[in-house]
């Protein structure tokens, strides 16, 4: 009876301190919370500010941006007086994004079928580590390969003009670089399908390739969609790998095989050479500010399809 009243006393004296660990827990988990809250609240503010002055400060439309194709801004201080038209860049980002999607999505989903369905151990085991190392590896990377490789293998085979520079270059580098990050999500997506659908088809006979493309991927469609659209956002937001192989030639590609220019590599090769405030730096800020609303309709696109796979579940 002696030995266990210094052991009750120990006990009730270490409650406060552990209430004081889990207290101070939260703090810092809320504090980090809010940290990044209201980060990206401030970079996003910051965007809207510098980006409006296109047309608040300069006073161009939002049509004459969106879809004239004539870029001629003035870079001497806050005189004005020259155009901001970016469809070429806009039309570079959306082709090269929309091809590279095109081509990797099949592989991807491919890859995320044989990982989860045809060959589970070796999957979980080698490919999809070995997958999720590329994930990691930096654009410049990418870049370099495509500049060394892809693009001298363009102007060799289809005899490409600009010495292979062009969207199909930059296409291909985009579609290498997110196709991880399709394969990895889908994967998951597929293994989160309960295993009883599986063995539903298999009793009503069905046999191991109809019961993948008729149940599994189906079932896993929200989830490979966001994956999708995950390796679309970062499509969208690649400068170095694309600037070193699309020729950021400022004009509409007339093929697959020809040069053009986009957003992040108009942003990334001109903003150190604008004055502060000047029609071209504000117009390279617009551009910015597009990018982020592109970013949010992304992020609005898959907490959609994540609402729908929930209610569908309930």
């Amino acid at each position: 009876m002696e030995q266990t009243k210094p052991a009750a006393r120990d006990k009730k004296s270490g409650a406060p301190h552990m209430v004081r660990k889990e207290y101070l827990g939260r703090v810092i988990v809320t504090i980090c919370g809010l940290f990044i809250i209201v980060l990206t609240l401030a970079i996003g503010a910051f965007l809207v500010y510098k980006g409006i002055g296109t047309f608040t400060v300069y006073h161009h439309s939002v049509f004459e941006f969106l879809f004239s194709s004539d870029w001629n801004p003035s870079s001497s201080g806050s005189s004005g007086g020259g155009t901001v038209g970016a469809a070429i860049f806009i039309f570079g980002s959306l082709i090269t994004c929309g091809l590279a999607l095109l081509i990797a999505t099949p592989f991807s989903l491919a890859a995320a079928i044989f990982i989860t369905q045809i060959s589970p151990k070796l999957g979980s085991t080698v490919i999809q580590p070995t997958i999720e190392i590329f994930a990691g590896i930096p654009s410049v990377v990418y870049g370099w390969v495509g500049l060394t490789i892809l693009v001298p293998f363009i102007r060799d085979v289809f005899h490409a003009r600009m010495g292979g520079y062009s969207v199909l270059a930059a296409a291909i580098v985009l579609a290498v670089m997110i196709a991880p990050t399709i394969t990895t999500v889908s994967a998951d997506a597929i293994r989160g399908v309960p295993g009883m659908y599986l063995e539903a088809s298999y009793g009503l006979g069905s046999t191991r390739w109809q019961a993948i493309y008729k149940v599994m991927v189906p079932s896993a469609l929200p989830g490979i969609v966001t994956g999708i659209v995950l390796g679309l956002s970062r499509a969208f937001g690649e400068a170095l790998a694309v600037a070193m192989v699309i020729g950021k030639t400022r004009a509409f590609p007339s093929s697959l095989l020809s040069p053009t220019t986009n957003l992040t590599s108009a942003i990334a090769s001109d903003m150190g050479n604008t004055a502060d405030g000047s029609e071209h730096n504000m117009a390279l800020w617009t551009m910015a500010l597009l990018l982020l609303l592109i970013s949010m309709l992304f992020i609005i696109l898959i907490h959609f399809i994540s609402g729908r796979k929930e209610a569908s579940e309930k």
